[in-house]
């Protein structure tokens, strides 16, 4: 028996185990033996060969019922078919959707603590301190930045005003290629 949880714990601190066994009582030998022995007596009673026996059993007492001054057809349906044979199919039918409940929450827990990581890694990579993330892509911005503040001021010598966009530098002006259609 396990007692280190398989999903870990819950936010209240509870345990969350694989299987319901697992969930036991660790403390006192007495209390561990009660829970011990109502799992056992449940998943016995709670069987399908279990229930084919209790409906052998209830057939057995079918003939005694119909006879004249016998309980009856609906007392011995109520009180020994439905009470022997449908205790031990709900059982087992419980048991069934107890497995796949406990299926689907495992994943779900599983899908979230994945979701979690993700998120974290994410935050991370959003960190401008975090290697891997915003600062190699802050670090290769300012790279470039300098590189081509590099080149200009190699190109310029210093202390050269900036061109306005109307200068008569190297050509003519936006407006009179516009009037004169480019010629």
């Amino acid at each position: 028996m396990s007692r280190v949880p398989h999903f870990g714990h819950t936010k209240s601190g509870l345990p969350v185990h694989a299987r319901a066994l697992d969930h036991l009582p660790a403390g006192n030998p007495a209390a561990r033996f009660n829970a011990w022995l109502a799992v056992k007596i449940t998943k016995t009673v709670g069987s399908m060969w279990c229930a084919y026996i209790f409906a052998a059993i209830a057939l057995y007492g079918l003939p005694a019922a119909l006879r004249p001054g016998g309980e009856g057809a609906v007392s011995w349906i109520a009180q020994t078919f439905l009470q022997l044979v449908l205790l031990s199919i709900i059982i087992v039918g419980q048991d069934v959707q107890t497995q796949a409940s406990d299926a689907r929450a495992a994943k779900t827990f599983e899908d979230v603590e994945a979701v979690k990581d993700a998120q974290v890694q994410a935050l991370d990579r959003l960190d401008t301190r975090t290697q891997g993330g915003l600062a190699d892509i802050l670090d290769a911005v300012t790279t470039q930045q300098n590189t081509i503040l590099t080149a200009i001021t190699t190109v310029l010598p210093p202390g050269t005003p900036p061109r306005s966009p109307r200068s008569k530098g190297s050509g003519e002006s936006a407006e009179k290629l516009h009037k004169t259609g480019g010629r």
